[in-house]
């Protein structure tokens, strides 16, 4: 097969916001398949059996035919090179560990060239995606070797080091599914959920509510252990020592077995269990000491029983995993070393990454090293067939247990992490049975930890996966509240940036803290803080990160749209005054005013069920967009006598318009005449359509028509001025 000329790139963008193809972020490539437009995939000899050899996983691809090998009978029939991409793409990401499925492929109508895009939960590992996908296609296309562990590996590095570590992500999903919107911080897991000042902020098992006095309390086990035992929370008897001598003294007076800890570490770092004699003691000191930032080293009477990990967050214990001993089993030949990488370390659920609820063992821990030692062996040991070799006291703790647990340990356990002051709370318990209370077994809460792993609530080993990303949701976000603020969105080019500044100080009148984002600047509270066109998304996305911001106002047009999205996931009014030009978004290949309108619906398409479309009834195309409103819908004009504004009112609805120099509000047969156009200051009143607009978007908010009076009033649209 004679070889084909490359498909060419000619641009790559990251949507970030709601866009023409769909609510979420996605990469947009245009592509020029050249030649290969005349070759589609039913004309390449062998093309489907390579393609479908290296991704096996494409035949749950349902695409156009909605069934599961959908796109599989589309290869067999025949479909284009950008659409196969599309396709390959989203697989790569798939087995790469990021879910995505969403993808489009469209022609520009012009010979060969294509716009595709595809969801991607981040956009250097999607854009690497379509790096791999399209030389995996071309290797496809022309028979030639591809390295696809190797590609999948990569991609998979890059997952791991760029997207939302699954604990985040899982409390993120929650979020999303009660609507509340989120914004990623940084390239870690800082993550804003809500907007304005409705916002909270996690990182991982940590909010904005986690005291860091509290932390400092969790991260010392001596403090953490008076201030319990002083509330009546049962803990170990112990004391503090700073040597290894003082260490074995403190064991005889405590009794053994003993624990040693630093008394400083956090998750069970350093910490050596059931310690019965003088070496195994001053051994352990010395791994404690190493392990802790503080010269002191924790000694505590050994609780026997099973380690228990217990969820807390807020008030309530939302979930509980129970640990159990780590064990290996000789053949005879095997190393202990070779013993846990065969036993213990295939577990899937263990790795290094944060997917995995399980760490890989190394025997080569000191803590892993004491425990062979008491048995007399090392890591090079070879046990006898069939003995039993302890590895590690308590190593998996991912047996969910949650329904088991009795009222009183919850009690307990809900209390430590009041008592140390931290919202959310990993708290270590040892006990025998999780179902009787401790007094019963001399059970004791043994650790108090801030940032607690979430992965084996989430992912357990046996046992039912808990809902530990809606319980820290709930626990931030009251029933009913979703973290956003009012948002409206201006679309079109008839006095926008106009619209934009009046709306915002008719908000500012009604005693909000108010942002504004458009043509000619970035405002806070009427304060111009940037000059020139602030209508991308980079500008937006400042207003919805300040928390001081109570009310936001974003312009936007067609050309803003195609180039990045919009800057926020729903809005509660959409403002839409006109299409716009057909020559400012030639380059983005929109020819005609079918393709511009899709582009403009985007204002309409994010607006809130609970908001409502502002809508110029002069112009007919703004008016077929009402029916694609989630929302109630506000049509204005000057004319009272515009047949929409007729028909809408007729019906019963909202309608703004002008009558003998007066702005009306009418719904249905009720009419509020609201303020006489005269005594609105003269920059302002030459643009009457635009003072109706702001106007309507102000009654859809709710305000009251005397501040909304007040706000046309003061408002001055002079260039010079910096007030709105």
């Amino acid at each position: 097969m004679t070889k084909k000329k490359d498909i060419q790139f000619l641009r790559v963008t990251h949507l970030r916001g709601p866009n023409i193809w769909t609510y979420r972020p996605v990469i947009e490539a245009w592509l020029d398949i050249g030649e290969l437009e005349d070759f589609p995939s039913n004309k390449l000899p062998g093309f489907t059996e390579r393609l479908t050899r290296w991704l096996p996983g494409l035949i749950e691809h349902r695409c156009g035919v909605g069934e599961r090998g959908g796109f599989l009978e589309r290869l067999e029939c025949g479909t284009w090179a950008g659409h196969i991409l599309e396709h390959v793409v989203l697989e790569l990401q798939n087995m790469a560990g990021m879910k995505t499925g969403f993808g489009k492929t469209r022609s520009t109508g012009e010979h060969g060239i294509y716009k595709m895009a595809f969801r991607t939960r981040d956009a250097i590992v999607g854009r690497a995606a379509l790096q791999a996908g399209h030389r995996l296609l071309m290797a496809a296309i022309n028979d030639e070797p591809f390295d696809m562990a190797g590609t999948v590996a990569d991609l998979t590095e890059l997952v791991d080091r760029y997207c939302l570590g699954p604990s985040t992500a899982h409390i993120v999903d929650a979020a999303t599914d009660r609507r509340i919107p989120s914004i990623r911080l940084t390239e870690g897991n800082l993550v804003q959920l809500g907007h304005g000042a409705a916002q909270r902020r996690i990182w991982t098992a940590e909010t904005d509510r986690t005291s860091a006095i509290a932390e400092s309390i969790a991260s010392d086990k001596d403090l953490t252990k008076n201030l319990l035992a002083s509330c009546g929370v049962p803990v170990p008897e112990g004391t503090l020592v700073r040597s290894a001598q003082a260490a074995w003294e403190e064991a005889q007076d405590i009794g053994l077995p003993v624990v040693v800890k630093p008394v400083d570490g956090n998750h069970g770092r350093g910490v050596t269990l059931n310690l019965m004699t003088e070496a195994e003691v001053i051994t352990a000191y010395a791994i404690a000491a190493e392990a802790g930032d503080s010269s002191a080293v924790l000694v505590e009477r050994f609780v026997p029983g099973n380690e228990h990990r217990l969820l807390v967050v807020g008030k309530q214990v939302v979930a509980v995993a129970r640990g159990e001993s780590l064990w290996v089993t000789g053949d005879g030949h095997s190393s202990v070393t070779e013993l846990v990488a065969s036993q213990i370390n295939t577990d899937p659920r263990r790795g290094e990454t944060e997917e995995h609820p399980l760490g890989r063992v190394n025997p080569q821990d000191s803590e892993i090293l004491l425990d062979l030692k008491r048995q007399g062996l090392t890591p090079d040991s070879v046990p006898q067939a069939g003995q039993k070799v302890l590895i590690q006291v308590n190593g998996n703790v991912s047996d969910d247990v949650t329904d088991l647990i009795h009222p009183e340990v919850a009690h307990a356990a809900s209390l430590a992490a009041r008592v140390v002051g931290l919202d959310i709370a990993g708290i270590d318990l040892v006990c025998d049975d999780i179902s009787r209370p401790l007094a019963e077994q001399r059970g004791a809460i043994i650790e108090v930890n801030s940032s607690p792993g979430l992965l084996a609530h989430i992912k357990p080993a046996s046992g039912q996966p808990r809902e530990v990303g809606a319980a820290i949701v709930d626990h931030l976000f009251a029933e009913g509240e979703n973290g956003r603020i009012p948002l409206v969105g201006i679309t079109g080019t008839l006095g926008t940036s106009l619209i934009a500044r009046l709306l915002g100080c008719l908000l500012n009148a009604a005693g909000k803290h108010v942002g504004v984002a458009n043509g000619e600047g970035l405002y806070l509270d009427g304060r111009q803080v940037q000059k020139g066109d602030c209508t991308g998304f980079a500008f937006g996305e400042r207003l919805l990160i300040n928390r001081n911001v109570e009310a936001a106002v974003f312009e936007s047009n067609a050309r803003s749209i195609l180039a990045g999205g919009l800057p926020y996931d729903r809005c509660t009014v959409g403002v839409v005054t006109d299409m716009g030009s057909l020559a400012e978004v030639d380059e983005f290949h929109v020819r005609d005013a079918e393709a511009l309108a899709t582009v403009v619906r985007s204002q309409v398409d994010v607006i809130l069920s609970n908001g409502a479309a502002v809508l110029n009834a002069a112009d007919p195309e703004v008016v077929e967009l009402a029916e694609l409103s989630d929302g109630r819908v506000i049509f204005y004009a000057m004319d009272e006598f515009n047949p929409v504004l007729v028909r809408h009112r007729a019906s019963g609805e909202r309608v703004v318009f002008a009558r003998n120099n007066h702005i009306v509000l009418a719904e249905g047969n009720e009419e509020t005449p609201l303020l006489d156009l005269g005594k609105i200051k003269p920059a302002t009143v030459k643009h009457p359509a635009s003072v109706l607009a702001a106007t309507a978007a102000a009654w859809a908010l709710g305000l009251q028509h005397d501040l909304i009076c007040g706000g046309l009033r003061a408002f001055d649209a002079t260039p010079k001025k910096t007030n709105y």
